[in-house]
């Protein structure tokens, strides 16, 4: 799994600012090892981000956003997700690098971008299988509107993201903007492959999980 910056990007090696063009190109590992056959859940269509609200503002009155503070640990209580978070960078071709893929339970974070809490996007991205089967993010697809997704940072504070959306995007197509653009909140995107599968090609598009600060502990 890469996540690859558009040229513009890449020569400034920012984070992700106003408008971040991005691509996750996940490279699908072998499923066997466990019962997998159907493949991963996909998103349900009412769990589609149509329909949100035009300038909606979503932070609660008075949660402010945080300043930087790296990622720790994210859970997904709906899909039993408690894993650890690893800090990841680009490598020499200006990708993102994953998670190393024998990691079955393990989330990275783009370090050198939107901290979890802080006003812009922040990213988390994991696998979806690997060579042993189900990996960290198998589940992704199955997550619902109004769920959770909670990230822990180094300074001791834990961020609630409230998921309002989760979309699976083409790889061929996938909209950068949609997914990385800065809303003016402070919001989540959890990210792993998903779509179509073949022995081939792997998977043919991106789960996306759209979430909104709404509690910081």
């Amino acid at each position: 799994m890469r996540l690859h910056y558009g040229d513009s990007e890449k020569k400034r090696r920012s984070p992700w600012g106003v408008l971040a063009l991005a691509l996750l190109s996940g490279i699908a590992m072998i499923r066997n090892g466990a019962d997998v056959s159907l493949g991963p859940p996909q998103p349900a269509a009412a769990a589609s981000i149509a329909g949100r609200g035009q300038g909606e503002t979503f932070l609660p009155f008075n949660l402010e956003p945080l300043a930087y503070a790296p990622a720790e640990r994210v859970r997904i209580p709906a899909i039993g997700v408690d894993a650890p978070v690893m800090n990841v960078g680009l490598d020499k071709d200006g990708w993102i690098a994953p998670p190393p893929a024998h990691e079955s339970n393990m989330a990275g974070w783009y370090q050198n971008g939107i901290a979890p809490g802080q006003r812009g996007t922040a990213v988390v991205v994991g696998h979806v299988d690997n060579l042993s089967g189900p990996a960290v993010f198998y589940g992704l697809g199955s997550i619902q509107k109004g769920q959770h997704v909670e990230v822990s940072r180094f300074d001791g504070k834990t961020v609630v993201f409230e998921v309002y959306g989760v979309e699976v995007f083409s790889k061929q197509d996938f909209p950068g903007s949609q997914v990385y653009g800065d809303t003016g909140q402070a919001e989540l995107r959890v990210i792993t492959c998903g779509g179509g599968y073949t022995k081939a090609n792997g998977y043919s598009g991106n789960v996306v999980v759209f979430g909104r600060m709404v509690r910081i502990r």
